[in-house]
């Protein structure tokens, strides 16, 4: 028995591939497995290569791995772009339509399994991915019976026949395979799960969820990958509670809307990808200098311009901190997991109302729409807090509200338009405590001076996750959002070479936590940031917020995939 399978399925986009996946992993995950998946796919609807590699564990997993133990092929393009990924003892479970052929270079065994025939011999062609998926657990020796029930959720409104068709192909799937294994019926026999219930979800739907439970009750946005599933999450769970999604023109209405509803009091927030975030740049230094609360998604993806939009890449670190023109107080948050994806989405909203600033999530591609097993959210653990806004009527006067009174911590009172006693001015350009226009010079220090006095001590639970073995450390490893779990992966391997290693991931891109990070960075020898883009962006924030050029190193990867254990593994061996 083994106690992690790699699985990966492919062929063209439109085939069911991603649906194949989905089935497959759902079920292993309602019988206490922890899953790990990522998605390769084409920036088109139909057509082009796309694949799904699973990590199933009986131990908690966040990355992808190196190797692979089962590659199911849908056509010969996915054997030749995937093969090199099996390890020796590895199985290719090839659709015989095709005429499958195994590449010479590998010892990998090739089966082919008649897909598309038997799935037209009981119906219908197109639960060619329920065979495969019968097929693959024949080689797990995997209980068919375990997928009744999602093979009901995902078909049972179509109909019980409909469901029962789908059973059948998952079951001539695995008896045309265990005929072909003979006795090797089983060889990547898993151990048994823990039967726990968790949950399996992507991080975009984490954050959707996040924001629902953190008050969030108005959305605009503008379709994008891959921020979709946020807005598509929330146009079906916030007029449960009254909200509302609205789908605008652009993203510059998105913004703007999203920073109106936050002016009238209303938790509102968008969310993009780089594309949509150059556009917001304006719109978010509107609320910079208005100091209204919003909190805006940014999903990081392949750029420049349209670049690789379905592609993995982390390189809107220094535009999400620096790209509006001129300068005004903002947050940015940066999850590491999906589960962190959840409460630092309902703890945005709270940040931008306490210090009254644009709050920026941000994620990249492989946390915002790779799948990871989630233990049961504690709702308990979300708060709302409204900072300095005022809820009760303020006494008549004939004078201005001073909306934007200069005060010691940087963050004044707030109101919502119509409140008695609450009348003040707000426009863009510079203004005093009232909001009235003003050019004076003092007046401009003392407003400059308030609005980025309020971020210098954000309040922040987990500004850096640590994982700290050591007091004196060979080698500290620095990386952000998904690059957690293939750090950690690394960072056991590097151990078991005898290099003493920790582990600093940054949760906190904006106000940099410097306290937090410059301890474990004089107490290592050696420091490698890890990150998905060509200019070590990370990198250079550190150097700028704790200094030690000489001792920080970066291992970079930009060709739209994500990291692999083996490769931060070697790169920073080479160190010593």
């Amino acid at each position: 028995m083994i106690n992690q399978l790699s699985w990966k399925v492919g062929g063209q986009q439109g085939e069911g591939i991603e649906s194949t996946g989905e089935i497959f992993s759902i079920a292993l995950n309602r019988l206490g497995y922890y899953l790990y998946g990522y998605r390769h796919f084409s920036s088109r609807i139909k057509g082009g290569h796309t694949n799904n590699k699973i990590r199933v564990s009986t131990t908690q997993t966040l990355s992808v791995s190196d190797d692979l133990d089962i590659l199911v092929a849908f056509d010969q393009e996915t054997i030749d772009v995937n093969y090199k990924e099996l390890h020796d003892k590895g199985i290719i479970i090839a659709d015989a339509k095709f005429n499958p052929q195994r590449p010479e270079d590998t010892n990998a065994k090739l089966y082919a399994v008649p897909f598309t025939d038997i799935a037209t011999e009981l119906g219908t062609s197109l639960m060619k991915n329920m065979v495969a998926v019968g097929a693959s657990c024949a080689v797990l020796n995997l209980d068919i019976e375990v997928f009744k029930d999602v093979v009901q959720e995902i078909f049972g409104r179509k109909g019980e026949q409909v469901v029962q068709k789908n059973m059948d192909a998952i079951k001539a799937g695995y008896d045309y395979m265990k005929e072909e294994l003979g006795d090797q019926v089983g060889a990547m026999q898993l151990e048994k799960g823990d039967g726990k219930k968790r949950l399996f979800m992507i991080g975009n739907d984490a954050i959707a969820l996040g924001a629902l439970a953190g008050g969030c009750r108005f959305m605009a946005a503008y379709p994008i990958t891959p921020a979709s599933e946020i807005m598509e999450y929330l146009i079906k769970k916030l007029p449960t509670v009254g909200g509302t999604v609205i789908q605008t023109e652009d993203e510059i209405a998105a913004c703007t809307m999203a920073i109106g509803a936050n002016y009238g009091g209303i938790r509102a927030m968008t969310a993009s990808a780089g594309p949509g975030l150059s556009l917001k740049m304006e719109a978010i230094g509107l609320a910079g200098i208005t100091e209204t609360p919003v909190v805006i998604v940014d999903t990081q993806r392949g750029g420049p311009s349209t670049g690789l939009p379905t592609k993995q890449e982390q390189s809107d670190l220094m535009a999400m901190i620096y790209g509006t023109h001129g300068e005004i107080p903002k947050i940015v948050m940066a999850p590491s997991t999906v589960e962190e994806a959840f409460y630092d989405a309902a703890e945005a909203f709270n940040l931008a109302e306490e210090y009254q600033c644009p709050v920026i999530l941000l994620t990249d591609l492989q946390l915002s729409l790779g799948k990871q097993t989630v233990e049961p959210l504690d709702y308990s653990k979300v708060e709302i807090r409204r900072g300095k806004l005022v809820t009760e009527d303020l006494p008549a006067t004939d004078s201005y509200f001073k909306r934007y009174e200069v005060t010691e911590d940087g963050i004044s009172p707030r109101v919502i338009p119509g409140m008695k006693g609450g009348i003040h001015h707000v426009t863009g350009v510079e203004h005093d405590e009232t909001g009235k226009p003003s050019e004076s010079a003092a007046n401009r220090i003392a407003q400059m001076d308030k609005r980025m006095r309020k971020i210098k001590n954000v309040r922040f639970k987990t500004p850096v996750h640590k994982n700290v073995k050591h007091e004196q450390a060979d080698l500290l490893i620095v990386g952000f959002n998904s690059t957690r779990g293939v750090i950690e992966e690394a960072m056991t391997r590097l151990e078991q070479d005898g290099i003493k290693v920790n582990h600093a991931h940054v949760r906190l891109i904006h106000p940099f936590p410097t306290n937090e990070m410059l301890p474990l960075i004089q107490s290592a020898k050696k420091v490698v940031v890890v990150e998905n883009n060509a200019t070590g962006q990370l990198a250079n924030i550190m150097k700028m917020n704790v200094g030690h050029i000489d001792k920080i190193k970066s291992i970079l990867k930009y060709d739209g995939n994500p990291f692999l254990p083996h490769e931060i593994h070697s790169q920073c061996k080479e160190l010593f």
